[in-house]
C-alpha cells in the first residue's frame, strides 16, 4: 500500500499528559468509562459514557473488533549460573510453537539455556542473541501441548510499563487485561479499545440494528514499539500476524456497497482492514479481501483511509504510531484540514479537552469515538 511522504518530525506528535491521568486500573463496569465523541464534520466534541455508544451509532453500522487473546507471555527465568533473566515472548516462529521471537532483560552475549518455573511446571529453552536486533530467539524443549499447559500456569500477563499499581493476583490481571470476546491466544498487549465492551452492551448494539463482526491481529512490536527516528518516515514497523475471515469480509463488503458505515474498534482493527483494502473496478469502490498473513502497515498523516468510516479508540502515548494513525483519521484527506502538528490539529484539540475534563488515559483509560 502506497503512503504519501511526510515532512513531519517525531516532535510534531508530542503533548504533555499529567501523570495522575494515567489509568492504573479499569473502570467497573467496563462500559461505564467516559467516551469522548469527536465529530469530524462538525468539528465538535461531546462528553458521553461508553454505554451510550448504541445511541451514537446508526442502525446498519458495522462494528469490527479484534478477537486476539493476550498471552501470559512474560516469563521469569534463571540462567545456569543462577542469574535471573526476564523473557517476553513476542511471536511464534514455528508451527509447533517451539521457536519464538522474544525480548530479554538483561541482554545475553552468547546462546544460553534458560529454565522457567519449578518442579513439574517447568519450561526450558535455549535463548540465542541476534546481533544488531531488538529481538532474540528462544527454542523451547517442550512439545506444543506441554508448552501451552505450563505457560498458562507460570507465565505472567505483560502489562504496559506505565501500569504500576495493579493487583498482584495474576488471575485478576488476566481478567482485567482481556476483552470479553477474546478467542485466539497470540498477543503481548491487549487491543485496549475492546476492553470497554460488555455482553450487555453488545446486546444493546445488536438491538439497535448494529452488526458486530470480528477479525484477529496478534498485537506485537508493530503496535507498541517506540519510534526512535526524528524523521517519522524512517521508522520501520515490525510485522504482525492477522486473519480477516471470509464471513467478516462479506459483511463489510456488503455494507460498503450499501453505503453503511464501518466502525473499527481499535487501531489494530484499522490496520487489518486497511491492509486488506482492494479497489474493485467492477463495483467502482473499495472492498476488503479475506486473507491470513502479516502486516507492517504504517499509517500517519496524510493517509487516505479506504475502508473505515469511524473508530473507537483509547487515548495514546505521545510520539507513538497509534497517535499518528488517529491524527491521520482526523486530518486531510479525511477532513479539510492538513495536519501540521498534533498540538494544532483536531485530534490535538480533542486530547486537550480530555485532559481538561480529567479523562483517564492509556490502556485502562477512557475511550474516544471518531465519526
Amino acid at each position: 500500500m502506497t503512503i504519501k511522504q511526510s515532512t513531519l518530525s517525531l516532535n510534531d506528535f508530542a503533548y504533555h499528559l499529567p501523570a495522575h491521568l494515567i489509568a492504573q486500573t479499569p473502570v467497573e463496569p467496563r462500559d461505564h468509562s467516559h467516551l469522548l465523541h469527536l465529530d469530524r464534520k462538525l468539528k465538535s466534541l461531546h462528553d458521553q459514557s461508553f454505554f451510550e455508544l448504541p445511541k451514537l451509532l446508526k442502525s446498519g453500522d458495522v462494528i469490527v473488533r479484534n478477537q486476539t487473546k493476550v498471552l501470559p507471555a512474560r516469563l521469569m527465568g534463571q540462567k545456569p549460573t543462577g542469574g535471573k533473566i526476564e523473557v517476553l515472548l513476542h511471536k511464534p516462529l514455528s508451527p509447533d510453537f517451539k521457536c519464538w521471537e522474544c525480548l530479554i532483560k538483561p541482554g545475553l552475549k552468547q546462546p544460553t539455556q534458560i529454565s522457567f518455573g519449578a518442579s513439574q511446571n517447568q519450561l526450558s529453552g535455549l535463548v540465542t542473541p541476534q546481533p544488531n536486533s531488538l529481538t532474540h530467539v528462544i527454542n523451547f524443549d517442550q512439545q506444543a501441548d506441554e508448552f501451552w499447559s505450563i505457560l498458562t500456569k507460570i507465565g505472567l500477563t505483560p502489562l504496559p510499563h506505565y501500569i504500576n499499581h495493579n493487583p498482584k493476583d495474576e488471575s485478576v490481571i488476566r481478567q482485567q487485561y482481556q476483552t470479553h470476546f477474546a478467542k485466539h491466544f497470540g498477543s503481548v498487549a491487549a487491543p485496549t479499545a475492546g476492553l470497554h465492551f460488555t455482553p450487555k452492551l453488545d446486546q444493546a448494539l445488536i438491538n439497535q440494528g448494529i452488526k458486530i463482526v470480528e477479525l484477529t491481529l496478534h498485537v506485537g512490536l508493530g503496535t507498541f514499539a517506540p519510534v526512535k527516528t526524528q524523521d517519522i518516515t524512517q521508522h520501520q514497523m515490525h510485522t504482525e500476524v492477522f486473519v480477516l475471515p471470509q464471513t467478516t469480509a462479506q459483511i463489510i463488503n456488503q455494507a460498503k456497497q450499501e453505503n453503511r458505515r464501518i466502525i473499527a474498534v481499535g487501531t489494530t482493527s484499522v490496520r487489518v482492514l486497511e491492509s486488506c483494502a482492494h479497489y474493485s473496478d467492477e463495483l467502482g469502490q473499495w472492498q476488503v479481501i479475506p486473507q491470513a498473513g502479516e502486516t507492517s502497515i504504517y499509517i500517519y498523516p496524510p493517509f487516505n483511509f479506504k475502508i473505515i468510516d469511524g473508530l473507537v479508540t483509547n487515548f495514546h502515548l505521545p510520539k507513538n504510531t497509534l497517535l499518528m494513525l488517529v491524527s491521520a483519521l482526523t486530518s486531510a484527506p479525511q477532513t479539510q484540514t492538513n495536519f501540521t502538528s498534533f498540538e494544532t490539529s483536531l485530534m490535538g484539540q480533542a486530547y486537550s479537552h480530555a485532559i481538561k475534563e480529567n479523562y483517564r488515559f492509556y490502556s485502562f483509560g477512557d475511550a474516544m469515538l471518531i465519526t
